[in-house]
């Protein structure tokens, strides 16, 4: 079952709140604006729910194609590390946050933690994965953890550029040679 909430970001839901860290050890801020907010099962299969839900509302609004793509990459990567290495929320749930403010898109993904502090590991080129927070290294401006209250919520900040809108070429009047009258090119 998918739960969808908009609404303001309380604390602790979202990343960049007080008491959040991020990779470089920066001590963040107060979230604001409207989230979406998706409670999903706690099953691999919530991951494409997620994806596609936040490629469809950021499509919408009109982020560029390629920037949808790498915030959908993050948010797999995030979730499936959530379902693989921690615990559900109550109700066997996870959390999937994300917000779209000032040409920046921040994910976050919640569970009930239980396990170690997530950081990135060299997986050897053998291994089958431990690849996943250095692929959300490399596509964030940033990113980081922040354990409260029983939760533990992995975030990161993309840049999240708009689409320009497609402006149409001017109409230049030309003189109709038939008729003697102007006419558009358009109109040609």
């Amino acid at each position: 079952m998918t739960v969808a909430v908009s609404r303001p970001v309380a604390q602790g839901i979202f990343p960049l709140v007080p008491g959040s860290f991020d990779r470089l050890g920066g001590t963040g801020h107060k979230e604001v604006g409207n989230a979406a907010v998706v409670l999903l099962p706690y099953t691999p299969s919530s991951v494409a729910v997620a994806r596609r839900r936040l490629t469809a509302d950021l499509a919408s609004a009109g982020i560029y194609e390629s920037a949808v793509g790498d915030a959908a990459l993050v948010v797999s990567e995030l979730l499936s590390n959530a379902i693989r290495h921690a615990a559900p929320l109550p109700g066997s749930t996870v959390r999937v946050a994300w917000t779209l403010n000032d040409g920046a898109l921040r994910v976050a993904v919640s569970d009930a933690g239980g396990g170690p502090m997530p950081r990135i590991t060299q997986a050897s080129p053998a291994a089958p994965g431990g690849r996943g927070l250095g692929i959300v290294e490399t596509l964030s401006a940033r990113w980081g953890v922040l354990r409260d209250e029983g939760e533990t919520t992995v975030w990161a900040v993309l840049a999240a550029p708009h689409v320009r809108e497609t402006v149409a070429p001017p109409v230049i009047p030309v003189p109709d040679p038939v008729a003697g009258n102007e006419r558009s090119v358009a109109d040609a």
